[in-house]
C-alpha cells in the first residue's frame, strides 16, 4: 500500500493569509500545493488535498479532514510574513515537536529548498498550531519564503517548479522512496511515556500489556521511554498510533 498524505494549502477563500503589493498568500499556497501534489502523485503517493480551489477551511476543520481520512502524513503549505516589508526573508517549517519523521522530514524540505537560494531559517516546534496540534498523524507546515520579501519573490517565481519538486523530494527522502516503491530500512514505534520515574514507565506498560498493546520500555539519559511495537512500515505504526489516541494516550510516531 502506497504512502498516503493530505497536502494543505494555507488560507483560501474569505482568509487571503499575508498580503503583499497586490499579491495573497492563498493564491501562491494554493499553485504550490498542487505542483507538489502533482508530483508526490507521479511518485506513487496517495494525495488529497484540503482544498484545490479558493474556498475556505478552518484550521480545525483541516485536521479533522486529515483525521477522518486517516492519511499517514499532512503537509500545510504556506508564505512567511514579517511587520516590516523586506525585512526578513528565508524559508523554515513547523511541528508540534522536534522528534520523530515529521522533524526529520521538515529538515530534509528546509534543505532542498536552501540549496534553490533561500535562507534556511530552521525547522521551528509550535506547538499551538491547530493543524500541528490536532492532526494524529506526523504534521508539519511549511513557510515556502517570506511574501513581503521582494528577494523571496524574486526566487518564488523563478524556480516555482523547483521550489515544488525541492518540497516534494524533501517528503520522498524521508520517505525513502525510489520510483513508486517505498524503501523501508527504517523501524517505527510508537512512543506512549517518556518518565523520570521508573515506576511510572512499568506502571503504563503494564496498563499497555494488558490492552493488548505490547510496550516495552528503554531508558537513555535518565529518561525511560515507553514505546509500543516495531514497525518496518509507517502504514502500520500510524494505525497503532491512531488506536492508541482512541483509547486516550499522548502519542508519537518515533523513526529508527
Amino acid at each position: 500500500m502506497p504512502y498516503s498524505i493530505m497536502l494543505d494549502a494555507g488560507h483560501g477563500g474569505r482568509n487571503p493569509g499575508a498580503v503583499y503589493d497586490g499579491r495573497q498568500e492563498k493564491d501562491d499556497a494554493l499553485a504550490l500545493t498542487l505542483a507538489v501534489g502533482q508530483i508526490l502523485q507521479e511518485r506513487g503517493l496517495d494525495v488529497l488535498y484540503t482544498r484545490t480551489t479558493d474556498v475556505y477551511e478552518s484550521p480545525y476543520e483541516k485536521a479533522m479532514e486529515a483525521n477522518n481520512a486517516g492519511v499517514d502524513l499532512f503537509v500545510s503549505i504556506h508564505r512567511n510574513s514579517y511587520p516590516t516589508d523586506n525585512t526578513a526573508s528565508g524559508v523554515e517549517t513547523l511541528v508540534y515537536d522536534k522528534s520523530g519523521l515529521k522533524y526529520e522530514m521538515a529538515e530534509n524540505i528546509d534543505d532542498q529548498l536552501e540549496a534553490l537560494g533561500f535562507v534556511n531559517l530552521g525547522v521551528k516546534a509550535r506547538p499551538n498550531l491547530v493543524v500541528l496540534k490536532r492532526t494524529q498523524m506526523p504534521a508539519l507546515l511549511v513557510e515556502a519564503g517570506f511574501i513581503n520579501s521582494d528577494t523571496d519573490n524574486q526566487l518564488f517565481d523563478a524556480n516555482f517548479n523547483d521550489i515544488a519538486q525541492a518540497i516534494a523530494d524533501g517528503i520522498l527522502d524521508t520517505l525513502q522512496m525510489e520510483g513508486d516503491v517505498p524503501s523501508r530500512n527504517r523501524i517505527y514505534t510508537v512512543q506512549t511515556g517518556l518518565f523520570r520515574n521508573q515506576l511510572y514507565a512499568h506502571q503504563l506498560k503494564d496498563e499497555l500489556d494488558e490492552m493488548d498493546f505490547p510496550a516495552e520500555i528503554s531508558q537513555e539519559n535518565g529518561l525511560y521511554r515507553v514505546t509500543v511495537g516495531a514497525f518496518p512500515t509507517l502504514d502500520e505504526a500510524v494505525e497503532t498510533e491512531r488506536r492508541l489516541r482512541q483509547a486516550g494516550y499522548q502519542t508519537l510516531v518515533v523513526s529508527q
